[in-house]
């Protein structure tokens, strides 16, 4: 059984105090650290199931709700929001804080990072700049965009916010992020059936204010530089290049283009030079993986490739190897 500790901690953005979640084997010390970036509109709390699973083999599984997100508000009218300057980088910098805070209290031990969705572009970035601190990293429900789309989205979502201002919530660019996710599964029960195809997840986030808020233009215009900087070849250069990725991901998850974009991302790694990585795509799966009907599989696979990183002899604290 997990021991569920919460705690809190001042946000870059000099104003928000993060709401953070760790979760511990009851007994013994940790053998290994999982830090989790979670995904957009939803908050750490949903991985608990997870985080429970990997307690019993000896995980520390620790996260923080992001800026905007769960309890990392002033007000709820923070959701979707980040900040009206270098959003993506406070985002950032809140994740390198835990990740430091944590490490500095286990150095010795293993440490990897898991990004899912939004999540998943946030650590795509943060390898570029701290990999070499990392034994591993998860990145999970990704996927890629043309830049001119991105670049598009930006520039659309700035000049609507000089005249309504950045906390605005446009149901236009929500829309054009995301309304096409669940054309694929017409006829629909739900407008979230993208998300999983268990029943009781979906409707269990639809009845939850923390996972039905619209973002304002300040979190879209972030989310869709982080994609644009996370894809730079330039900027994929800078990981080290052995450090070991994991790729994974559902057949019919349309954020990834059922596969395709996943594919695209992964090559760009290994184009760069990156030796081991590894990708699981799983069979009839949608976006939330680690909720699907099959997620047992989805954690023993997971564990599996922790469990192997983990025991390898070259490796040393901090993420570097002999």
């Amino acid at each position: 059984m997990a021991v569920k500790r919460e705690f809190t901690y001042a946000s870059a953005d000099g104003r928000t105090k993060l709401h953070g979640v760790e979760w511990r084997p009851e007994t013994g010390r940790p053998k290994a650290i999982l830090q989790i970036f979670h995904g957009m509109v939803e908050y750490i709390e949903r991985y608990g199931e997870f985080a429970s699973y990997l307690t019993e083999k000896g995980f520390l599984v620790v996260g923080n709700d992001h800026l905007g997100h769960g309890g990392s508000i002033v007000e709820k009218e923070d959701w979707g929001y980040f900040a009206e300057k270098n959003g993506n980088g406070i985002l950032l910098r809140d994740v390198r804080t835990l990740h430091k805070k944590t490490a500095k209290r286990y150095p010795a031990l293993p440490y990897y990072i898991l990004g899912h969705s939004m999540g998943s572009f946030l650590l795509r970035q943060y390898l570029c700049r701290y990999g070499d601190e990392l034994d591993g990293a998860i990145i999970m429900g990704t996927g890629t965009q043309p830049m001119a789309a991105l670049r598009f989205g930006q520039n659309l979502c700035r000049a609507v916010a000089k005249v309504k201002g950045w906390r605005y919530r446009w149901p236009f660019v929500d829309n054009l992020a995301f309304g096409g996710y669940n054309k694929h599964f017409r006829p629909a029960r739900t407008t979230r059936d993208w998300l999983t195809k268990d029943e009781r997840i979906v409707d269990a986030y639809l009845k939850d204010e923390r996972c039905t808020f619209l973002f304002t233009l300040n979190g879209y215009y972030n989310l869709f530089y982080s994609i644009e900087d996370a894809s730079k070849p330039e900027n994929l250069q800078k990981m080290p290049k052995d450090l070991p990725i994991l790729f994974v991901s559902g057949t019919e998850d349309p954020v990834g283009n059922f596969g395709k974009g996943v594919e695209q991302v992964r090559k760009a790694f290994q184009a760069v030079g990156m030796e081991d990585v590894t990708w699981i795509l799983y069979e009839n799966d949608r976006h939330e993986i680690l909720n699907e009907t099959d997620r047992a599989t989805v954690y023993k696979d997971l564990y599996a490739w922790l469990y192997v990183r983990m025991s390898d002899p070259r490796r040393k604290a901090g993420g570097k190897k002999s």
